[in-house]
């Protein structure tokens, strides 16, 4: 293996491990032992890596941000109505939230640590606004639903998720609890959608 290769696999390993870290603990209760201990690395290498936990910090919130583009890559785009898809993007950021623990890890320190660039919220919020706008648009909602406050909705629906996800990562080998938070996500949509949705609008089955 070259020296490259070793330090790539190095990184990504203190990565992996920061994000669990992150996700369980938070910012202020992650030590870096503890992650050079999770991903079986050296105080040294990791500072060959990254000078601060504020460094390390950033790169998982990067990381997260870069698998939620990656995963939401077409789904506003394609063919269904602009409202399904808009609920399709926000039951893919649930099962990213349940799978992937960079994501959670990038939910929460968006959150514990303001900065507007590293923002996870920037990954998807603006889609899901475009496809509630086209939707209005389209006759999919009703005339006195906001587009804008669907949007804050979903905003609110998604942290649930994640509080959701995160406990049931807690869990360990238990059984998980039923139903998951997609599924949860799902029927608060079909509930919601008997309120929100015009003439033309239909509840996904």
């Amino acid at each position: 293996m070259t020296r490259q290769l070793r330090a790539v696999r190095t990184r990504q390993a203190l990565v992996s491990a920061a994000a669990s870290e992150f996700d369980r603990r938070g910012y202020d209760g992650t030590a870096l032992n503890r992650v050079c201990r999770a991903a079986g690395i050296t105080m040294g290498a990791l500072s060959f890596h990254f000078a601060t936990k504020d460094e390390l910090a950033s790169a998982v919130q990067v990381q997260g941000q870069a698998i939620t583009r990656a995963a939401l890559e077409g789904l506003s785009a394609g063919p269904a109505p602009a409202l399904h898809r808009a609920i399709d993007v926000t039951l893919e950021l649930a099962r990213l939230l349940e799978e992937e623990p960079a994501v959670r890890s990038a939910a929460r320190l968006s959150r514990e640590r303001p900065d507007q660039d590293l923002a996870w919220t920037t990954s998807w919020i603006a889609a899901v606004q475009d496809l509630f706008g086209q939707a209005y648009r389209d006759g999919q909602l009703h005339a006195a639903v906001r587009p804008e406050d669907l949007a804050t909705l979903s905003r609110s629906l998604v942290l649930g998720a994640e509080y959701r996800a995160r406990a049931g990562s807690a869990q360990g080998d238990e059984e998980p609890r039923e139903p998951g938070a997609v599924e949860e996500i799902r029927q608060m949509w079909n509930i919601i959608q008997r309120g929100i949705c015009g003439p033309t609008g239909r509840t996904p089955s």
